[in-house]
Formats: structure tokens, C-alpha cells, sequence
């Protein structure tokens, strides 16, 4: 599949305040790219992919990342540090300046939409100082037809200028970069950063309230499949649990992998209209899907290439957060539309660096909502200065620097969609097994692929005490047999061979999940609190 819209149109930026600019109006990415060659933004690789570096920032800014205060937001959004206020008067102001920055200035502009889905459609202007970030635009958000140009009318406008900087005691910033949504308006403002992950976090950050509040459709940070028999399977995880991996399977068509609504109809929709994936340790061995994607059309941010133009993805020296993002249509098994019906599983996916959790459990509707309010994974030791042993790390909705809601909104949407239509809840440890990290291992990606093969088929059978073992301090219940997977592996305290230091470090784990969960006790039913572990 290719993307051959044509289109003669030409608009005119003025409505916007961006006066005399040069507009370049939804280039195909063949131009995008030759364009960032020519003006040296970017050079190709020796698979003809676009390699470019995003410059200061090579990772989203959550601290700059801010909502306006207005009627809509002011009793809505859970505000704190991860929903930073900003001031409407200053917002209008800083917007004037980002456009006066623009004009007379080449613009790139791109019409395209989020959510497959045509009940949830959101059509979206995106005006781009760059044309790679433009290039960017049109691998991650869905591409309209020629018909559906014709009468384009935006919901929301994207305005991204990363050349321009905001002086922080002038414009209300915290510094020169920012990411600002208003609501009411309907603008997201992105400014002072190259890294184009802020531009479509902008917009999901806007479709996770607007979903919940006026559709009553839940938003997920997660990746999405379905199975020849239309059994959708849903995977939420943090970056490093493999929720890419997992969900990009050959027996299985991929809906989408990062972000996708579940409707009061049963079906499951992606936002996205492409991929946007790590590529640290790239190989085609490990990642043979996501690796064959990386071609002509694909845009790679902060790789390291030597001077033949090959890709050396073990090199880190720009960033650890390396990345690809390319059009859903180069995984070759995707499904069409990216809509999935008849949810029936769900996984949740940590990467617990202190191996005290089982490698697949499954979860009460209590446990599921108190896990996903949680989000947890671990930090491992070696991966930042200063961290000499694993430390948990908690990301509630497995997303919360997307999430203007409070937690248990989504939580209590999860929880009824669970209950209503009858899916399965798991818990899967992809992380560490006989010990903690330094002492044990990683869990083998053939048995996290067997476990999960198992659950979808039903192969982990009912709960009954015959087929299950609660475990002693998280509650939940772990499977004793699993098709392809040795029994003694499914017994974390068992790979451990050592009794007390397993539970000294479980109860450890425990009460940092309590700890941590502290500031969501007032607002959580009891159904959720009964779903905390018990630590001794």
C-alpha cells in the first residue's frame, strides 16, 4: 500500500496570523524528504531512509508541557506536575509571536486526521516550520483521500515551530521550549523543540480528554491486535516492556501500536496511522517486522551512520531514545481498517527488574484497575547515573504524561468496560526471573510468546485451585502450567531458590506500589484498594 493522494489545492495561512508565508500544502514524502536533504537537515541512509537529528531535545520535555486554565479545563483536568496550568492571556500572546516567527517564512502544511474510526474522527491542520517534521506528520496521523481534502475543515490546528524560542519571564514558560494545549481554542502550540514525539502527544493528550468527557470512550495508551477468529488483544506497557514486540505478530494482524480508544460499541479503534518505534539494538533477528519498515518513506531520529550511510543502532552517543517512525502500511500484517472488535484479552506488561513477580497472572477487576492506575515497570541499575540497584517506577494509565484526567476516570471506565464485556485481564512480568537484576536473568521472549499464545487461546484455563496458585503478597493468580513453558519458571519464588531473600524483596516491592498509590486512595473505590498487595 502507497499513498498516491494528489492534490492542486493552495490555502492561504492568513486566518491563522501567519501573513506572506510560502506555502508548501501536503507534499508527498518523497518531496518532504528531498527537500530536508537539500537544505541539510537530513541525509539518506544506504536503504534510502531519512536520518535527521532533532537538535537540543531528543525526548519529550514533561516539565514544558503545559494546558491552558479555561472554562473547559478548570474543573476537569487533574492538575499538578504532570497537568501544568497556563495563563489564556499569556497563551494568546505567545501564540501571536510564534506566528509573527512564521510568517514570511516557508511553511509546510499537512491535513490528515486521528481515529479510524469515523464516529471519532478528528480532522487536524498540522503547520510545520520543517519539512521533516511535516514528513513526520504524515507517517504518524491518518492520511485523507483526495475527496475528503476537498472540504477539509480542521477540528484542532497543530502549530509547530521549533526554531522559535519563548523568553520564559515574558511568555510563562519554565524555559525556551514548550508544549501547550488550549482547549477551547482548539490550537496545539509547539515550539523550541526539533523532537517531533511532542506534535502527535499533543493531539492524543487532546483526544484523552475529549474522548472520556463528551464520548464516553475510553483512551489507551497501549498497542492493539486481533486474531483470525476477530479476538482483539490489547497490550499496555512502559517503554522497554515490549509492547511493540508483542503486539507485532505474524499470526496476528496489528490494529496499532501506542495509542487507541475502546467505544460503548465494543471495538476498538487506533489513533495513529504509523508507528513510531525505539530502535536501540536494532536488528532484523530481534525485530524482523519493525526492521523491514525501516525504509524509503521512514524517518530515523538521532541513529549514528558511518560514511557509507549504514545505520549503527548499538551507537547511543546522541541519545538513547533513538527512533523510527514510519506509515502503519510497512508492517505487512496490519488490519484494515485499524479497527479491532470483541476485545477478549488484556495484557499488562512490566518489566520488573527485582523478580518478584510471576511472568503471567491473571487479574480480579479490582487488581486490573488498581495495576493500571499504578503503571508500574523498574528502572534497571547501569541505565542512569546514580542508580546502582533496580528502582520501581510508576507511570499511572501506563501514560500519565498524556492523561489530563485523574487516573481513576480512566480506571473506572477500564473497570466497567472489563466487567461489560466479559475480557480477561493479565499481569505479565517480562522482566527478571531466579533473582533480581544482577543475580537472575531475562525472561526468555519464547516463554513470554508461549504464555501469552496460551491465554489468548484459552489454554490457562478457568481459575480453580487445581489450575492456580495465589501468590502471597500480591494476590494474584499465576497459572501452574503453561503450554511450552517449564512449570518451575511460573513459580518466581521457586526460580529464586531462596525463600526468604524472595519474599524480604516481594514485601519490598509491595509496599513501594503502596506508597506510591497513596495519592490515589481518596479518589479509588473500594473495589480497587481490595486489589493492592499485602505486604507482611
Amino acid at each position: 500500500m502507497v499513498d498516491n493522494t494528489k492534490t492542486t489545492k493552495s490555502i492561504s495561512l492568513d486566518q491563522y496570523g501567519i501573513q506572506n508565508a510560502k506555502v508548501h500544502y501536503q507534499l508527498s514524502p518523497s518531496k518532504l524528504q528531498e527537500i530536508t536533504v537539500e537544505k541539510g537537515q537530513g541525509v539518506e541512509t544506504t536503504s534510502g531512509t531519512l536520518a535527521v537529528n532533532t537538535g537540543e531535545f531528543t525526548g519529550r520535555s514533561p516539565n514544558d508541557r503545559f494546558i491552558v486554565e479555561d472554562d473547559i479545563t478548570k474543573d476537569v483536568v487533574w492538575w499538578g506536575k504532570i497537568n501544568i496550568p497556563f495563563d489564556s492571556d499569556k497563551f494568546d500572546k505567545l501564540y501571536d509571536k510564534v506566528v509573527d516567527y512564521l510568517s514570511e517564512k516557508e511553511v509546510f502544511v499537512r491535513d490528515c486526521y486521528a481515529c479510524a474510526d469515523v464516529n471519532y474522527k478528528m480532522n487536524i491542520r498540522v503547520m510545520n516550520e520543517y519539512p521533516w517534521s511535516n514528513m513526520f506528520v504524515y507517517n504518524m496521523f491518518l492520511r485523507p483521500n483526495e475527496e475528503e481534502l476537498t472540504n477539509f475543515d480542521p477540528d484542532w490546528i497543530v502549530v509547530n515551530a521549533p526554531g522559535f524560542m519563548a523568553d520564559p519571564e515574558i511568555d510563562g514558560t519554565r524555559q525556551h521550549n514548550f508544549a501547550i494545549l488550549n482547549f477551547t481554542k482548539k490550537i496545539a502550540l509547539v515550539g523550541g523543540t526539533g523532537y517531533t514525539g511532542e506534535i502527535k502527544k499533543g493531539i492524543f493528550s487532546a483526544l484523552n480528554l475529549i474522548l472520556p468527557v463528551y464520548k464516553n470512550t475510553l483512551p489507551m495508551h497501549c498497542s492493539a491486535n486481533v486474531g483470525k477468529n476477530e479476538d482483539t488483544s490489547i497490550f499496555f506497557g512502559l517503554s522497554g516492556t515490549g509492547k511493540t514486540t508483542l503486539s507485532t505478530d505474524p499470526d496476528r494482524s496489528l490494529i496499532g501500536d501506542d495509542e487507541h480508544g475502546w467505544t460503548n460499541e465494543n471495538t476498538v479503534f487506533n489513533f495513529e496511522g504509523g508507528c513510531y518505534a525505539k530502535v536501540i539494538n536494532m536488528s532484523r533477528d530481534n525485530e524482523p517486522e519493525i526492521y523491514d519498515a525501516i525504509k524509503k518513506g521512514a524517518i530515523l531520529e538521532n541513529v549514528i551512520l558511518d560514511k557509507n550511510g549504514e545505520v549503527d543502532y548499538t551507537d547511543t552517543s546522541i541519545t538513547q531514545n533513538t527512533r523510527v517512525s514510519y506509515p502503519i502500511y510497512h508492517i505487512e500484517n496490519i488490519q484494515v481498517p485499524s479497527i479491532g472488535r470483541n476485545p477478549k484479552n488484556i495484557f499488562f506488561l512490566t518489566a520488573d527488574a527485582f523478580g518478584v513477580l510471576p511472568p503471567i497472572s491473571k487479574l480480579t477487576p479490582g487488581q486490573a484497575a488498581y495495576h493500571f492506575i499504578s503503571g508500574y515497570t523498574a528502572k534497571v541499575a547501569g541505565t542512569e547515573a546514580g542508580i546502582d540497584e533496580p528502582l520501581p517506577s510508576f507511570s499511572a494509565c501506563f501514560g500519565a504524561p498524556f492523561m489530563p484526567l485523574h487516573p481513576t476516570k480512566y480506571a473506572e471506565m477500564l473497570s466497567k468496560k472489563m466487567k461489560d464485556s466479559g475480557v480477561n485481564v493479565w499481569l505479565v512480568n517480562t522482566g527478571w526471573t531466579g533473582g533480581p537484576y544482577g543475580i537472575g536473568k531475562r525472561m526468555k521472549l519464547k516463554y513470554t510468546r508461549a504464555m501469552i499464545s496460551a491465554a489468548m487461546n484459552g489454554d490457562l484455563g478457568e481459575y480453580s485451585y487445581e489450575t492456580y496458585h495465589i501468590h502471597s503478597v500480591f494476590g494474584v493468580a499465576q497459572p501452574r502450567s503453561c503450554p511450552g513453558v517449564p512449570t518451575d519458571v511460573l513459580s518466581p519464588r521457586s526460580t529464586w531458590n531462596n525463600d526468604e531473600g524472595y519474599y524480604n524483596t516481594a514485601d519490598k516491592l509491595a509496599r513501594s506500589f503502596i506508597d506510591n498509590f497513596k495519592k490515589f486512595e481518596e479518589y479509588a473505590n473500594e473495589e480497587i484498594m481490595a486489589g493492592a498487595p499485602k505486604a507482611r
